[in-house]
């Protein structure tokens, strides 16, 4: 069993930089393909950015390629999403998830395959 809290979310000025925090627990932990989801009101949830059980693969939407970056720390067991320049369009409710195996082709795109998830950080950018 998996479990993922979320921290970090906030209000910040367009151009400003926000860094979210997932703390995991459980003993699949270095076996997880892991990364963050996000999803605005009336919107669909969508895939921000991967990370590979082994940490050897980065997966980023199109919508945060170098604006964002995902980082892991496997000994404290956390997944970082570093955000800077952040525009209004990145305003939503972020979900750190969590699937066991390795990240397969197209995950970014299939949020219903990942079984974990934490509660949500709301980002909120004017």
């Amino acid at each position: 069993h998996v479990q993922l809290v979320e921290s970090g979310g906030g209000s910040v000025q367009a151009g400003g930089s926000l860094r979210l925090s997932c703390a995991a627990s459980g003993s699949m932990y270095s076996r997880l393909c892991m990364g963050w989801f996000r999803q605005a009101p009336g919107k669909e949830r969508e895939g921000v950015a991967l990370l590979d059980a082994d940490d050897t693969t980065t997966e980023y939407a199109d919508s945060v390629k170098g604006r964002f970056t995902l980082s892991r720390d496997d000994a404290k067991k956390f997944l970082y999403l570093q955000m800077d320049n952040l525009a209004p369009d990145d305003t939503a409710m972020y979900y750190c998830a969590a699937v066991g195996g390795g990240c397969t082709d197209g995950y970014l795109a299939k949020w219903p395959a990942f079984g974990y998830w934490g509660q949500g950080t709301q980002v909120t950018v004017s």
